[in-house]
């Protein structure tokens, strides 16, 4: 199965998004179960952040990522990990909170299909 990259205009504003694909199988929609890592925009409010209460983010650096993203966009997507259709981000913390504080309804994310058990690890 090939990646793809789902470009939305800046100005788009989503009140609803829904990644989904016709499966006969029972895996998961929009994600591929046995291939690597696929490239999506997805919006902010879909992601889950559960070390956001444990981390800071050097607000400096969030600032100098928002003026690189008002000039020239994302450059590298923050890595997602999908389990069973719930998005959960542990990285990309900085550039999460720039596109938050600049009202981007969405980020670029690089999706990685994982289980339970790899929640679990993550959460530890």
């Amino acid at each position: 199965m090939a990646n793809f990259v789902l470009q939305l205009p800046n100005n788009l504003r989503l009140r609803s998004f829904t990644v989904s694909s016709a499966s006969s199988n029972g895996a998961t929609p929009g994600v591929p179960q046995s291939a690597g890592p696929v490239i999506l925009e997805l919006p902010l409010d879909k992601i889950r952040r559960p070390l956001m209460r444990t981390r800071s983010n050097d607000q400096q650096k969030v600032k100098e990522l928002m003026d690189s993203i008002k000039e020239i966009g994302l450059q590298v997507p923050i890595d997602v990990l999908e389990v069973d259709g719930v998005y959960y981000g542990f990285s990309g913390c900085h550039r999460y909170e720039a596109h938050q504080q600049l009202g981007l309804p969405t980020i670029r994310c690089k999706i990685c299909r994982g289980t339970k058990e790899t929640l679990r690890h993550h959460l530890r």
